[in-house]
Order: C-alpha cells, then structure tokens, then sequence
C-alpha cells in the first residue's frame, strides 16, 4: 500500500511540475513588453497635443495615425476594405439626434405627456407611428422568458434603476423581442430620478450615434402609464402580481426625432496571419479615445484608456517580433484600438455590429484591455494586482487558461469583485468587450479599478504606474499566447441564449 501511494504520490508530482512547465518561447517575447516602451508610447499617446482625444477630433485622428505608422512599422497587416485597397483604419460616421416628442395614445382618447409619462433613448431615422400591444415581462429576468416566447413580439418590464438598463435589454433582444418598453421604477419619484439622471440622452442632443439603417430605441414608461395599458390601477401594477405574459390593450406610440450629421472617426487594425489555424482569429482591443477639452482644460486620459492603447501597442510588438523570428502562433491576431468608446461603445459596436472585417464566427475570444496603469484605493498598498471582469462568463476554458498563466508567469493578484453579477457599477457591461460577449465570443475585461482622477483633467501620465502595466501587459501576453497557440478552439460551454 506505501509503494503505491509513493507511486501515486510521484506521479501527481510529475503532472503538477509539467503543467507548470514554462514555455521558454512566449516567456522570451513577453519580455519584450517594458515599461519604458509603455512610457514612450503613452507620453505620445496622452500629451497635451492629442487634445484630449475626444471622438472626431484632430487629436483622435492623431492618436489613429500614430497608432497606424507602429502597426506599420512592426509588419502588421492593414485588414480593413476600401476603395483605394487595403487599410489600417476603418472608418465609420456619428450621427446626433435630440428627441422632439414621444407619447401614447389609446382608443378611448387618452394620451400621454412626454417627459412626465413617456420618453425614449436610441435613435430612430423617421417619425414612428406604429401600434403596439405589448407582453409583460415581469422584472425582465432571463427566467421569465423561458416561461413565455416571445420572438417577433414587443415587451414590457420593470427596471429599478439605470444599473439595470442595458442588461435586462440584452435579454429581451437575446430572447428574440421585436421592441422594448421599460417600466421605471413602481412610484413616479422614481420614475423621475432616472429621468434626471438619463436627462442628457434624452432632452440635448446626444454625443453621437452610429447611422443605421434600422429604428433602435427603447421605449421608458412611467408606472402609471404602463398600468393604464394593462388595464390595472397603479397601485395593483406595482405590486407585481400581474401574470408574466399577459398583453397590454391595443395603443399607439407616435415618436419624433430631429437629426443631423455629426463626425467621422476610425477604429485602428493591425493584423497578424497565424499559420495552421490562421482563419480562427484572437481580438485584443482597448479604446484609444477619451472625452475631449473642456474650455482650456485638456482631459488627457492617460489612465482612460490611454494605458490599455500602449499595451495593445507592446502586444503588438511583442507578437510581430515572433512571427519575424518563426515563432508565427497558429491562430492569427487583430490588434484593434477602438474609438468612440466614452460614447456609448460606439467603435467596437460599428465592428461587431455592422462590419466585423473577420467573421464573427471564427473570432474565438477577446481581450479588452481598459484603465491598467492605476492603484485604487483598495490596492493601495499592493499595485501587483488587476481586476478581471467576464472571465468566466462564457467559457470555462478561458477562465482557467487565464488563471494558468498567472500562476505560470506573472503571479499578480486576480480579483473578481466585480465580476460579481450582483455588483452595482456593472463593468461588465461598459467596456468594449460587451459586444463580442453579446454575440457569445469569450472575452476577459482587464480593469485596474477607478480612482479619484476618473474623467477629469488630472488624469495625466505621471500618475501611471508602469512597473504595474507591464506586468499586466505580461500576463495579457501570455493568456493570449496561449489561446493563440493552443490545439483545440476555446469552448463556449456558457452560451448567451
């Protein structure tokens, strides 16, 4: 019994040392990710000259261009389709709109007042007037939606509160809803505090859209209007006892927008062909665009995201220095930094939603790099650290693979407070990796936290941390060397329904 438990004993020794076995290779390349390089690049990247890099500026093109001469320069491939032939920058038009009037209006001739009762958010290109009779869906949840199909038909749910906003409406889209209403709240103080707070989106003229070809809004009822199309009292809808599915009566909705062209801008590709597996491409992506001057202040984002923009870059070179050296990985790699982020996602949507310049279907996982150059508040006394969002949302694999690495190469700590489903800031949903996740890709969101210099000038270069990012930027590299190289695609074992 002692010699086959010493037996046994042995071979879980030998099994642990091989899975810890470092792959010289990558460890080789991944040094080549320094702080110094970090810092040269990102003194570029957020100085005083790229004025902030607000989407459409001069600064923001001269941030692209920057961005394009290194992909340039390392070898990449410019992937994007034009007119004039092959190119680093794929360009897309903002558009921007400011609602004039929405409001219901039912057969027995009562009507709504817009702002007080209804309002919307999105964009439309023509005056709406369309009929609707429309399914409750509860407080919205996915489980409602396993009791009730709803494919084609438009709904209506409750929301408490802005937080959760985009998620409940990924859930309806995901669950094949042709509109979307939002009860706000069950009193109308509530139903008005939301309305302050989304008051930019819906009284002035937005910051941008994507031109579309379709109507995208969703449509905000306060509690009392959304139980007068159920035919109930206020008091007896708030309570929640209506029965998940039941049909609003027959009402109108008319909506109107003014609209007019905004700006262009560009996201920037560079491309890198893998060998045996080169149709399977890895995306690693960070925003490139921040919010802009105020008056004579510059928001130079040096944090947001002007620390994820250079990794990005360093992960770049890094890759293209081994391909030059016949260290080409299987799959192949878009590195893309994405503009018009602070927007509303709006550059990482325009790809994912409207022009992926590789197929959706043979992307095979993304890493979303935003905000890693800063300590929080939390991490004070630690920097050697990074909150990892979304890791396990989708696949197991990419979760563990991340995780293997760390352990492997980096050893930083990996904390997941707000991976957390229950967590009230919802990251999960406000970074570019939100649109590959909706479309059921893999995705990890790197994420150093917030701090007190957030969206304000003060955000500057010499408060980074580059001891910090290039140890982040180690550990990106390897989780990526890692799904780039390995035999068998990542599996989605937790798919979006």
């Amino acid at each position: 019994m002692r010699n086959f438990t010493l037996i046994l004993l042995a071979c879980f020794v030998s099994a642990t040392v091989w899975s810890q076995k470092k792959d010289e290779t990558a460890v080789k390349y991944a040094k080549t990710v320094t702080k110094k390089d970090l810092k040269k690049h990102l003194t570029v990247i957020a100085s005083d000259e790229m004025e902030g890099r607000d989407t459409g500026s001069p600064g923001q093109k001269k941030a692209a261009k920057y961005i394009a001469d290194h992909f340039k320069t390392l070898g990449l491939l410019p992937p994007v389709k034009t007119a004039k032939g092959k190119s680093y920058f794929q360009k897309f038009d903002l558009v921007k709109s400011k609602w004039k009037d929405v409001s219901i209006t039912t057969k027995k001739g009562g009507k709504t007042t817009y702002l007080t009762d209804v309002y919307a958010l999105g964009s439309i290109n023509a005056k709406v007037k369309k009929s609707y009779k429309i399914v409750y869906m509860g407080d919205g949840n996915k489980a409602n939606y396993e009791k009730v199909k709803v494919k084609g038909k438009p709904v209506a749910f409750f929301i408490d509160g802005v937080s959760e906003l985009r998620k409940k409406r990924s859930i309806a889209q995901n669950a094949g809803a042709s509109q979307v209403f939002m009860i706000v709240g069950t009193n109308q103080k509530k139903y008005d505090e939301v309305l302050k707070y989304l008051s930019y989106y819906v009284k002035r003229w937005t910051r941008g859209e994507l031109k579309s070809k379709k109507d995208k809004f969703i449509v905000m009822l306060s509690p009392k209007t959304a139980a007068n199309i159920f035919k109930t009292t206020q008091e007896q809808f708030v309570k929640k006892e209506t029965k998940i599915g039941t049909k609003s009566i027959k009402f109108k909705l008319t909506a109107e927008q003014e609209v007019k062209t905004g700006v262009s801008s560009e996201n920037v590709l560079g491309f890198l062909e893998g060998r045996d597996k080169k149709k399977e491409v890895l995306v690693i992506t960070a925003h490139y665009d921040h919010i802009g001057k105020r008056g004579d202040e510059i928001y130079n984002g040096a944090d947001d995201d002007g620390s994820g923009t250079v990794t990005v870059l360093e992960l770049a070179e890094a890759f293209a220095k081994a391909k030059k050296e016949g260290k080409t990985p299987l799959r192949s790699i878009l590195f893309m930094t994405v503009s018009g982020e602070e927007k509303g996602l709006l550059g990482s949507s325009y790809y994912t939603d409207f022009d992926p310049v590789f197929p959706l279907k043979n992307t095979v996982a993304n890493l979303n790099i935003d905000m890693v150059g800063r300590i929080d508040n939390r991490y004070k006394d630690n920097p050697d650290y990074v909150y990892v969002i979304g890791s396990d949302k989708l696949s197991s694999e990419l979760h563990n693979l991340n995780e293997e690495a760390n352990k492997q190469y980096t050893n930083i700590k990996l904390d997941y407070k707000y991976n957390d489903e229950k967590d009230p800031n919802r990251f999960y949903y406000r970074s570019d990796h939100y649109n590959f996740a909706k479309n059921n890709i893999p995705i990890i969101f790197y994420f150093n936290g917030t701090h007190a210099d957030y969206h304000k000038p003060t955000d500057t270069i010499e408060k980074i941390h580059f001891g910090k990012m290039q140890k982040i930027g180690r550990l990106v590299f390897h989780t990526a060397w890692k799904i780039a190289n390995r035999e068998n695609r990542l599996k989605v074992d937790k798919a979006n329904k």
